[in-house]
């Protein structure tokens, strides 16, 4: 299942970045198809990573501290998994920067130098280095929680994996006007709110489907945060893409959602959370009561479909934040 969603994202993440790849002009250099190809698949493999921690970090407050006879042995694989892909989080942070650092110097190989350079001057350099920061922090607590078990509160690690999501954001499209700090948190909200439905989803279904006395107790949470989850994502993507769009000078509404990448690609990741509705319903409405009354269901194969969708909209993202807006 998380093969699915990763194998999803990367596909999406490359077809839109090539939607979106602008033409060569004539006596200006462009990346190499190393960069254009490797930075896609990086950033979201970043996101994958990150989506990851989140979800495996959310897990142990889902199950509770009641019944440690039945939880323990789904934590103890469940913890060493969160530290792997923390390391991995930090590591496509870090390889991020330097395929950036290509970007902006096309026909050279990234030296130190330049690379110090562009974290020291521009913004998403500065927020991939803070995430990564973030995703080694993730890291560490969750060695001492490898070690001392659930005595690491799980509060903490579902703190600095949310905290290390926060500057994301600042590698998409920057808004110059009197709304940039509205839509930037706008923008964070949706950024939280999809790692934690989606590693939420991923997490629960991937240890806990074949658990079924641990996945009653733990799917009716999970559906009442995904609830919520959803409603954040779906509200702050219209209101950071429309916004972004609106408050871009010389681009002009409603026109530009259909003739610009940008517009496109906002309606193609509408498209997709919006079919993501009535998967989730189904697992909420019909097989969670089943699950509860301790019935089989097909959980697996409507999360995986849900997944796979989220995985899509996921590739779409990365290519939204690197697509032109007018």
């Amino acid at each position: 299942m998380a093969g699915a969603f990763g194998v999803c994202a990367v596909v999406a993440a490359v077809a839109a970045s090539s939607f979106t790849a602008q033409e060569a002009v004539p006596g200006i250099p462009m990346p190499g198809p190393v960069v254009s190809v490797g930075l896609p698949i990086v950033r979201v493999l970043l996101d994958v990573a990150a989506v990851a921690v989140v979800g495996l970090s959310l897990l142990p407050k889902l199950l509770g501290f009641k019944m440690p006879e039945h939880t323990e042995p789904v934590m103890v694989r469940v913890r060493p998994l969160a530290v792997l892909a923390a390391w991995a989080w930090a590591i496509c942070a870090l390889v991020t920067i330097v395929f950036q650092t290509a970007e902006l110097n096309p026909g050279a190989v990234p030296t130190f130098g330049m690379i110090a350079s562009y974290v020291g001057n521009v913004g998403t350099g500065q927020g991939l280095l803070f995430s990564a920061a973030c995703a080694l922090a993730a890291a560490g607590i969750g060695l001492m929680a490898v070690r001392f078990g659930e005595k690491v509160p799980a509060e903490l690690r579902i703190i600095v994996a949310l905290f290390g999501l926060l500057p994301i954001p600042v590698t998409g499209h920057a808004v110059n006007s009197v709304w940039h700090d509205p839509i930037m948190i706008s923008m964070e909200i949706h950024v939280m709110g999809a790692a934690a439905w989606t590693g939420g989803l991923l997490a629960t279904v991937v240890f806990l489907a074949p658990h079924s006395s641990l996945l009653a107790v733990v799917l009716p949470k999970f559906s009442r945060m995904a609830t919520v989850c959803l409603l954040l994502v779906a509200l702050s993507g219209l209101v950071t893409g429309l916004g972004t769009m609106a408050l871009t000078p010389g681009v002009t509404l409603p026109g530009a959602i259909v003739t610009s990448h940008y517009g496109v690609l906002v309606i193609v990741k509408t498209a997709l959370v919006a079919l993501l509705v009535p998967l989730a319903a189904h697992i909420r409405f019909r097989l969670l009561p089943v699950i509860r009354r301790g019935g089989a269901t097909a959980l697996a194969s409507w999360a995986v479909a849900e997944v796979g969708i989220m995985g899509l909209a996921y590739g779409v993202a990365v290519a939204i934040t690197r697509a032109s807006i007018a």
